[in-house]
């Protein structure tokens, strides 16, 4: 089964949510609505069965609306929503989401904060050991110089399973792994910290990128995670920047050419079935 592990959806008229950051011209292209419709015809082209939303939003609001979107569309498998870590709401709300059956994880947009060391401040530690509690996964949405606290949340926390989003987005469009590489590399030698081969596109160069661009990358991540912690996720519709659906899956397949089906099937689809614990 091919489960993409990281897409969005969002609908710029509803006034809950704050769709600005689109509002340049770098991501004029993506400056529109973007919902299951769209999607359903881009997966099934690939052979991708399942699917899991991934946040846009710190907004519980947003769990809702896309868990509905779920009920009505049996193959987004999972959502991996938002809580706020920080707040002493967290537990309520841990306990509220995780009674739902679609609901696999969460994310917070740390990349976004000011604070480079946010996800290390104490109220943030006491949300994610609540996360680690309750046994709900946290996806890491990290820059490159976010990416040596992994390892510390990681160690701090070594019952909760926590996955790098985009491989802490490396700098692929000048092929350096200076300040990424070792950080990387230590994170992996945590058993519960998992990677996603997802928005790399974006990281190269949008207009001239190659699956060659992005392939040292992949087997960086492929060599230290081994294929048992490593998935595939889409990024869409943020990838269409760079790329279309069909081209970044055909980029990772192109990537993972030299794995033996097994292996291949861990990245596909097995392992963000595992760690996501999804229902399919």
């Amino acid at each position: 089964m091919i489960v993409d592990s990281h897409h969005h959806f969002w609908d710029r008229s509803d006034e809950r949510f704050d769709h600005t950051w689109q509002e340049t011209d770098e991501h004029k292209k993506i400056c529109r609505d973007f919902l299951p419709a769209d999607l359903e015809p881009l997966i099934k082209a690939k052979g991708v069965e399942k699917t899991v939303f991934v946040q846009t939003q710190h907004n519980v609001e947003e769990n809702d609306w896309v868990l509905g979107l779920a009920d009505q569309n049996d193959w987004i498998a999972g959502v991996v929503g938002w809580v706020d870590l920080a707040s002493d709401q967290c537990e309520a709300q841990i306990e509220k989401y995780k009674a739902k059956d679609k609901f696999v994880g969460v994310r917070h947009i740390t990349q976004g904060e000011a604070n480079d060391d946010f996800i290390v401040s104490d109220p943030v530690l006491r949300g994610l050991g609540l996360l680690e509690k309750h046994d709900v996964a946290f996806d890491l949405l990290f820059f490159v110089k976010h990416i040596k606290h992994a390892k510390t949340v990681a160690e701090k926390f070594p019952s909760l399973r926590l996955v790098i989003d985009h491989l802490a987005k490396p700098v692929i469009k000048q092929q350096d792994m200076e300040g990424w590489k070792d950080h990387f590399i230590a994170a992996a030698k945590c058993p519960n910290v998992y990677c996603k081969l997802s928005g790399m596109v974006t990281e190269a160069d949008w207009e001239n990128w190659k699956p060659e661009d992005l392939k040292p990358y992949v087997e960086l991540a492929l060599d230290n995670f081994g294929p048992e912690r490593c998935m595939f996720g889409s990024d869409w519709p943020v990838c269409e920047l760079a790329a279309t659906y069909s081209e970044v899956y055909d980029a990772l397949v192109s990537c993972i050419g030299g794995l033996t089906d097994e292996e291949k099937a861990h990245v596909l689809g097995q392992t963000a079935i595992e760690f996501y614990r999804l229902k399919v």
